[in-house]
C-alpha cells in the first residue's frame, strides 16, 4: 500500500512527487539467521518512464538476490539517493540483477498504472494485467510500484489467468519453454535415423518449479507426430515436491531420487537403471559442477547436456576436455525470447500447459514465507501478493 503521507495526484508538483511513498520488500540470501535475508522500507515512486510504464505490482515470485552482488537495493542507504528516470532510464531504488541462485529473473505481475508522455500504448492502457520481460536490467519485483522504459518488455496477461499463475512465467516457466524447445530440436534430428521402438531419453535433473514446468511444457511440445511416444523422460531429484504426483499423470516420465548420503557411483547406477541405460539428453538446472559430473556421466557418446548460461562460463571450462573425449556436447541455453514468453502465456491461458503447485502470500509474510522456504515447508511456488486486484 502507499504510505499515508501520499498525495492522490499522480500528476502533481514536483514537490507532491517527492513526498509519495510505496512500500518495498528485499529478500537477500539467507545468513546464519534466517530472518535478517528479509527488509521492508519506504522508497519514493519512481516517475513514469517516456517510452515506457509504471507497473502496480500485484504478484511477485519469493526468490532472493545474492548479497554484495552489486549495488542494489541491499541496503537502506542505497535506496536514499533516487535519481530521475531521465539520467539512467530506470529508478535505483527498483533496479535488480538477475539472479541464478534459484531463476534467472525476477517474476513479475501486474497492472499498467500510467504511461509516459511519448509511449504509444497499442495494446497496453492504464489498468492493463500484465507480465514484464526479464530485460537485463529488469527492476526489482519486490516494489509496488517498477518502472519498464520500453513497452515492448511488457506482455499482456489474458483474462481468466490468475496472476499469482502469471507471475511465475516470465522467469522460471520461461526458462524451461527455452531449454525444452532446444531439446525438441535435438530430439527430431535423432529420430530421423532410429527405429520406431528405440525411444530418445532424457534425463532432467532438477527440484521443484523449474523440473516440473520442464515436465508440463514437454508434455505440450511432445505430441507432435514425430516425437508422440518415442520420448521418455527421468527425472533425477533431491526433493519430491510435486514430481511424483506429475509422473503418475504424465505416463512417459520415471522418477529417480538422488539421495546424497550415497555414494556417487551408486547414485549414477540408480539413475542409468531408472533410465534404462544411458540417455541422450540431459537438461540439467542445476548450478554446482558435481550436477554437471554426474549428468555428464549419465550420458550416451554423442549426447549434450543442456545448461542454462549463466552458470555455463563457470561450469564449461572445467568439463570440456572431459565432454570432448567422450563425444559428447555441453551446450548453453538463454532465458527464452519475448516471443516464446507470449506463446507460453497463451498455452498456459488456454489451459494447454498445467501449471505447477503454487501458494500465495501476502507480502506483509515475505518473513515467514523465507523461513517456510528453508524449511521446505512450502508446497510448490511461492507467491507474493501485493495488492488483491486482479
Amino acid at each position: 500500500m502507499l504510505s499515508e503521507n501520499c498525495v492522490t495526484n499522480y500528476h502533481g508538483s514536483s514537490e507532491a512527487k517527492m513526498n509519495k511513498l510505496c512500500r518495498q520488500v528485499s529478500i537477500e540470501s539467507p545468513g546464519p539467521v534466517m530472518k535478517d535475508c528479509v527488509f521492508s522500507f519506504e522508497v519514493p515512486v519512481p516517475e513514469v518512464p517516456p517510452n515506457g510504464a509504471r507497473i502496480r505490482v500485484v504478484c511477485a515470485g519469493a526468490c532472493y538476490r545474492m548479497r554484495n552482488r552489486s549495488a542494489s537495493t541491499s541496503s537502506v542507504s542505497s535506496v536514499s539517493s533516487v535519481h530521475s528516470v531521465e539520467d539512467v532510464g530506470y529508478c535505483p531504488a527498483h533496479y535488480g540483477h538477475k539472479d541464478g541462485a534459484l531463476f534467472p529473473g525476477y517474476e513479475v505481475a501486474g497492472v499498467v498504472d500510467a504511461l509516459g508522455d511519448r509511449a504509444a500504448g497499442g495494446e497496453f492502457g492504464v489498468g492493463t494485467r500484465v507480465v514484464i520481460y526479464p530485460y537485463n536490467g529488469i527492476p526489482h519485483g519486490y516494489a509496488e510500484f517498477i518502472v519498464v522504459p520500453d513497452l515492448a518488455d511488457l506482455v499482456a496477461v489474458p483474462e481468466g489467468l490468475p496472476m499469482g499463475v502469471a507471475a511465475m512465467l516470465p522467469s522460471g516457466a520461461l526458462l524451461a519453454k527455452s531449454t525444452v524447445i532446444k531439446a525438441q530440436e535435438r530430439i527430431v534430428e535423432l529420430l530421423k535415423n532410429r527405429p520406431v521402438e528405440h525411444p530418445v531419453r532424457i534425463l532432467i535433473v532438477g527440484t521443484g518449479g523449474l523440473a516440473l514446468w520442464a515436465l508440463r511444457i514437454a508434455e505440450h511440445h511432445f505430441r507432435t507426430p514425430e516425437c508422440e511416444n518415442r520420448v521418455k523422460i527421468t527425472v533425477a531429484t533431491l526433493k519430491d515436491e510435486g514430481l511424483k504426483r506429475a509422473a503418475e499423470e504424465l505416463k512417459f516420465v520415471n522418477i529417480v531420487q538422488w539421495n546424497e548420503d550415497l555414494y556417487e557411483s551408486q547414485l549414477i547406477e540408480r539413475t542409468k537403471d531408472a533410465c534404462n541405460g544411458l540417455v541422450d539428453i540431459v537438461i540439467d538446472f542445476g548450478i554446482t559442477s558435481r550436477s554437471l559430473n554426474r549428468s555428464l556421466k549419465c550420458l550416451n557418446s554423442g549426447g549434450v547436456v543442456l545448461i542454462r548460461d549463466e552458470v555455463a562460463s563457470k561450469l564449461v571450462p572445467r568439463f570440456s576436455a572431459l565432454a570432448k573425449e567422450k563425444h559428447q556436447e555441453i551446450e548453453a541455453v538463454a532465458p527464452g525470447s519475448i516471443e516464446e514468453l507470449k506463446e507460453l502465456v497463451d498455452c498456459v491461458a488456454k489451459g494447454e500447459i498445467k501449471p505447477p503447485p503454487y501458494t500465495e502470500f501476502s507480502a506483509d509474510e515475505a518473513s515467514t514465507v523465507m523461513q517456510k522456504l528453508g524449511q521446505s515447508e512450502i508446497n510448490g511456488r511461492a507467491i507474493l501478493r501485493f495488492h488483491d486486484t486482479q
